[in-house]
C-alpha cells in the first residue's frame, strides 16, 4: 500500500485523547466534555438536496472531535491542530470572520433561539477528516462543536434539530449555500446503514449497507463560496419556476418527472440541469429499493450519476471523469463516480474490500502520473454518527 498516497493511519494520540491533549496543553486543564461527528460519502444523490429531491449517504470512519469546557468568560475561544489560525468570539452578538471558527460561532443565535442559553467555553478540535475534499468537514465540525457547546451548559439537543441549526448556521452565519444532508448524516448515521434522506420533508430512513467504498481524494481543491455553486442553485431555482408556469402546484424541482421536464422546453442549460435533479432523484430511488430487497447497490447507478453530474450538471473536471473511467475498469471495482459538490474534491469506488485496495495502489499511481499530483486515498465503511459525554481518558 502507498504510504503517500493514503492519509496518516491514526496514532496512539489520536481522536478524542488528541483533542484533550491539546485542549490541556493551550487552555492548562484537562476538558469536560468530548463530542465528535463524523464526515460523510454520498452514495448517490449529487446537488438534489436543495432541490428538494433525495440522498443516500453513509458516515465514514474518519471524524472531528471537540474538547471543551467551560471558561466562565463570556466568551468562546477556539483553536484546531487541522489550522494554523485560532479565533475567539462572544457568546452575545458574535458577527462573521470568514474563518473556520464561523461554522462554531454561527451556532450560538440558532442555539438561543432553540432555548439553549450559551455560555463561555473554551474548545479544541482535532480531526482526521480532510477539510474542502467534499466530504462534509464543515458539518462535522459544526454539529461536534454544537453538541460540545450545549454540554458545557448542562443541557441536551435532539440531533435532529442540531442538524437543522448547524445548517442554519452554515448558510446564513458562514454564507455557504448548502442542502440539509451533511448535517443529518454527521448526526444521525448509524454502522452498517446507509441514510435515506428525503430533503423536502427532512424524512431519514436507515437502509442496510454492508459493503466499502473506496474514497479517492484527488486533491483538487474546491470552495463552495465560489460562483459555480451559486450559479448552480439559481439554475435548479429558475428552472423550477420555468416549470411551475404549466405545472402551478410543483413542490420542489426534483418532484417534476422527466416527461414534464422534456416538455417544458426549457431554455439551456435550465434544461440540463433540471434533466439531471429529477433523473438523479430517481436514481436514489432504484438505489434504496436495490438495497431494501438484500442486493447490492447496482454500479450501473453510479456510472449513470457520474455522467449526469458531468454531462447535465457540469459540475465535474478532468481529475474525477479520469477516476470514474479508469476506476470502472479495475477487477472488482462494480463502479465510481464524483461525490460532493465537485469541480474537484473527492471520488468514490464500490466493490469488494480487498480489491478496492488493489485498485487504489494502482490508480493512485497511474494518477500521480498523468495529473502530477499525489492523491489521498482510503477504504472505509458505513460509520456510526455524532456522540457527545465526559472525556475520560482512554
Amino acid at each position: 500500500m502507498s504510504t503517500t498516497a493514503v492519509p496518516p493511519a491514526a496514532s496512539p494520540a489520536s481522536g478524542p485523547d488528541a483533542a484533550a491533549a491539546l485542549f490541556t496543553r493551550t487552555y492548562g486543564e484537562a476538558p469536560t466534555v468530548l463530542a465528535s461527528a463524523p464526515g460523510r460519502v454520498n452514495l448517490i444523490g449529487e446537488h438534489t438536496d436543495y432541490s428538494g429531491g433525495e440522498v443516500l449517504p453513509i458516515a465514514i470512519g474518519r471524524r472531528t472531535y471537540v474538547a471543551a469546557r467551560a471558561n466562565g468568560l463570556g466568551i468562546v475561544r477556539a483553536l484546531s491542530a487541522n489550522e494554523s489560525d485560532a479565533g475567539q468570539f462572544p457568546v452575545r452578538g458574535p458577527v462573521p470572520d470568514r474563518k473556520w471558527w464561523d461554522y462554531v460561532a454561527g451556532l450560538i443565535e440558532p442555539l438561543r433561539a432553540h432555548g439553549i442559553e450559551p455560555v463561555g467555553a473554551d474548545l479544541a478540535v482535532w480531526s482526521d477528516l480532510p477539510a474542502r475534499a467534499g466530504l462534509g468537514s464543515s458539518a462535522a465540525l459544526a454539529i461536534a462543536a454544537g453538541l460540545a457547546l450545549v454540554a458545557v451548559t448542562g443541557h441536551a439537543i435532539v440531533l435532529r434539530q442540531l442538524a437543522r441549526l448547524a445548517r442554519r448556521a452554515e448558510e446564513e452565519f458562514a454564507g455557504v449555500p448548502v442542502g440539509i444532508m451533511d448535517q443529518m448524516v454527521s448526526a444521525l448515521a448509524e454502522e452498517h446503514h446507509a441514510l435515506h434522506i428525503r430533503c423536502d420533508r427532512e424524512e431519514t430512513a436507515l437502509v442496510p449497507f454492508d459493503e466499502h467504498v473506496l474514497v479517492f481524494d484527488t486533491r483538487v481543491p474546491r470552495a463552495l463560496r465560489n460562483g459555480a455553486f451559486s450559479a448552480r442553485r439559481s439554475e435548479c431555482a429558475r428552472a423550477l419556476a420555468g416549470l411551475r408556469h404549466t405545472h402551478p402546484g410543483l413542490a420542489s424541482l426534483a418532484a417534476a418527472t422527466p416527461e414534464q421536464v422534456q416538455a417544458s422546453m426549457l431554455e439551456p442549460p435550465l434544461d440540463r440541469r433540471a434533466r439531471h435533479v429529477v433523473t438523479e432523484t430517481r436514481r436514489v430511488g432504484a438505489a434504496v429499493e436495490a438495497l431494501q430487497r438484500g442486493e447490492r447497490l447496482p454500479g450501473a447507478l453510479l456510472a449513470a450519476s457520474h455522467a449526469s453530474l458531468r454531462d447535465d450538471f457540469e459540475c465535474s473536471c478532468d481529475e474525477l471523469d479520469w477516476f470514474a473511467e479508469r476506476a470502472a475498469k479495475e477487477p472488482g471495482v462494480r463502479g465510481a463516480r464524483m461525490v460532493g459538490a465537485g469541480w474537484g474534491g473527492c471520488a468514490i469506488a464500490l466493490g469488494d474490500r480487498d480489491a478496492l485496495e488493489r485498485a487504489a495502489t494502482r490508480i493512485g499511481e497511474a494518477y500521480r502520473v498523468r495529473f502530477r499530483r499525489t492523491a489521498r486515498w482510503w477504504v472505509t465503511a458505513a460509520s456510526s454518527g455524532a456522540a457527545v459525554g465526559p472525556y475520560r481518558p482512554s
